[in-house]
Parts: structure tokens; C-alpha cells; sequence
């Protein structure tokens, strides 16, 4: 008995020793790296905008608003003050595809349904028209009209930010090199 309680005290010492010694060492684990950013995005210059539309609940309000294509409008309208990208008026000109679509998807959590109001974006490569990047910018809902519009033009802010912050040149300018 005497002799199963030394094996089983050695045994715990042994694997704390294995476990805790390597963090003693002083070495941090390595963070991984950031995954580039395709350089389509970083290098391109000219841009064709599409209209992906909206999903039914979003367009039934935009047409009721009067402005059935809000979304594509107004991405287009931030996208030419902006002026990092050249617009162009066929994708065959382009050098990158932003596709740009709106959706009010339902959640039902089985006592209520939430609206979770979004914008999508999606960057395809002009020539091979691969998807390159995807992304989306949540818009909060809102009752009155004026509210909703403060809403969805901060929403649209968050779209371009992010747009703005994939699209720039790394700090150590490869990306840019390499056009």
C-alpha cells in the first residue's frame, strides 16, 4: 500500500513538473500571424458597384420611403466621396466587384422575434471573380423615420471604416509594390 501511494505521489509530481516547467521557461506563446489581405484589395484602383438588392422585409421599406434602392445609393454616394477606388461603369473595367446588399434577418428566441438589420459586402476580383472578402455592418432599428436614418447612415460609417482599414497599404508597403 505504502508503495502505491509513493508511485501515485511521484506520478502527480512528475506530470506537474511536466506541465509547469514549460511556463516557467519565460516564452510566451507566439500570437499567429495576421493572414494577408488579398492584394487585389490593397492594389486595386478601379471599382464597379452592384446592387445585390435587399431581402423582402428591407426593400418593402425602402420602396415605401420612397428610395427603393437606400443601400446601393448610399454606398455609392460614401464610395465617390471617399475616392480611394475609381468607379467604373462595367465590371469589365474593374479591377474589383463591391457587391453591395441590405437585410433585416429574423431571430425568434421562442418568445420574441428581433430584427438584426445589416449591411453585406462582398469584394470579388474583377478579372477571375472570386470572392476576396466579405463583410457586414449592423445597423440598429429604429420607430421613427429620422432615427432610423441617423441609424443607418452610422451603419453605413462602419461599412466604409472597415472598408477604409482592409483597403490601405500594410506599413511595410508589399502590397502596394507588387502592382
Amino acid at each position: 500500500m505504502l508503495h502505491t501511494i509513493g508511485s501515485g505521489l511521484r506520478y502527480g509530481v512528475l506530470t506537474a513538473v511536466v506541465i509547469l516547467v514549460p511556463g516557467l521557461s519565460g516564452q510566451q506563446p507566439k500570437e499567429p500571424a495576421a493572414a494577408p489581405v488579398p492584394a487585389q484589395i490593397v492594389a486595386g484602383r478601379k471599382v464597379f458597384i452592384s446592387n445585390a438588392g435587399a431581402d423582402v422585409l428591407s426593400q418593402s421599406l425602402f420602396n415605401r420611403a420612397g428610395e427603393p434602392d437606400q443601400a446601393y445609393n448610399h454606398f455609392y454616394a460614401a464610395m465617390q466621396t471617399w475616392g480611394r477606388y475609381e468607379i467604373v461603369a462595367t465590371p469589365g473595367e474593374a479591377d474589383l466587384v463591391f457587391e453591395i446588399s441590405f437585410a433585416a434577418p429574423q431571430s425568434y428566441n421562442g418568445t420574441l422575434t428581433s430584427y438584426e438589420p445589416h449591411f453585406a459586402l462582398r469584394m470579388l476580383d474583377g478579372k477571375t471573380h472570386f470572392l476576396l472578402w466579405s463583410m457586414t455592418a449592423p445597423v440598429d432599428g429604429a420607430f421613427r423615420k429620422a432615427t432610423w436614418l441617423k441609424n443607418f447612415d452610422h451603419g453605413l460609417d462602419t461599412l466604409m471604416d472597415e472598408v477604409k482599414k482592409l483597403s490601405a497599404p500594410s506599413p511595410t508597403g508589399d502590397e502596394t509594390q507588387k502592382k
